[in-house]
């Protein structure tokens, strides 16, 4: 198991960062490596993200040492997605089976994770995001079909998808971690429309489903002062609370998106007008 640190920025800093520098600082590539665990831990909100992919052996995490507890899970709460074929999640003494698209909720207190897949031709990609939490909250696993679903945008501005909450409020609950999973509709490649700002919230997008060829150009920073990141499979972005986010693929994917913060309103953002962008 690795983990990575990255220390984040400010709005003003930007403008000194060349092309490496804000992929390095924003930027957190190659999660799914067959047969390792690989986390990154981000002072943006303290979150951590993490991508494994077992292939013949089990993975196992949950030693604390890299956050300063005797577990990870001692102050802590995870979402693990299942991007890949179908898995298996223990949590302790108990087992939970992970389809494509499933997320288990981890609550705090969990002593060791343990992941493995069901078949090593197939393996499942499990992605993780890892939030400091100050409530012990059951461990739930949440199936697709259980996830609220939103219809989003529209087919004439390509930016037409399916956006389904499974940690979260309405569906399953947490202490300040938010997950989901948006897919794009078949034509569209615009993933948030109109982009926005959430200044009590940051968020993690980890893109997938894109084929080898394909890449996301992900668009960050103040309105008025945008960056850009190109983004392969299986790559993910931090957005501090202050960026703008949002993205166009040059194929078809699928994001799965973490948020935390001050609040769990997903609602709680400021839209900001395509034409104001600079």
């Amino acid at each position: 198991m690795t983990m990575r640190v990255l220390f984040g920025a400010g709005p003003g800093d930007i403008d000194g960062y060349g092309t490496e520098r804000l992929r390095a600082e924003f930027l957190v590539e190659r999660l799914f490596e067959p047969g390792r665990i690989a986390f990154a831990y981000t002072h943006v909100d303290r979150m951590i993200v993490g991508g494994a992919c077992p292939t013949g052996e089990k993975l196992s995490f949950g030693d604390g040492a890299d956050v300063g507890t005797p577990h990870l899970f001692t102050a802590r709460e995870m979402g693990i997605a299942n991007l890949g074929g179908a898995g298996t999640v223990s949590v302790d003494q108990q087992r939970f089976a992970l389809a494509n698209r499933d997320v288990l909720y981890v609550g705090r207190g969990a002593k060791q994770v343990t992941l493995e897949s069901d078949s090593a031709a197939q393996p499942a990609w499990f992605y993780m995001n890892s939030v400091p939490a100050g409530a012990d909250i059951k461990h739930r696993l949440i199936t697709k079909s259980e996830a609220k679903p939103l219809e989003l945008g529209e087919e004439r501005r390509a930016n037409k998808r399916t956006l389904r909450m499974y940690i979260h409020p309405e569906v399953a609950p947490s202490c300040l971690l938010l997950m989901g999973i948006t897919d794009l509709a078949a034509g569209s490649v615009w993933n948030t429309m109109p982009p926005h700002l959430h200044e009590r919230r940051m968020e993690a997008y980890l893109y997938f489903d894109l084929a080898a060829e394909d890449r996301v150009i992900h668009l960050m920073g103040r309105p008025d002062n945008t960056r850009h990141l190109i983004v392969a499979n299986g790559d993910c972005v931090i957005s501090p609370a202050w960026s703008i986010h949002m993205g166009s693929g040059t194929g078809p994917y699928a994001f799965v998106w973490g948020m935390t913060g001050e609040n769990q309103a997903y609602n709680d953002v400021s839209p900001v007008p395509v034409e104001t962008l600079r």
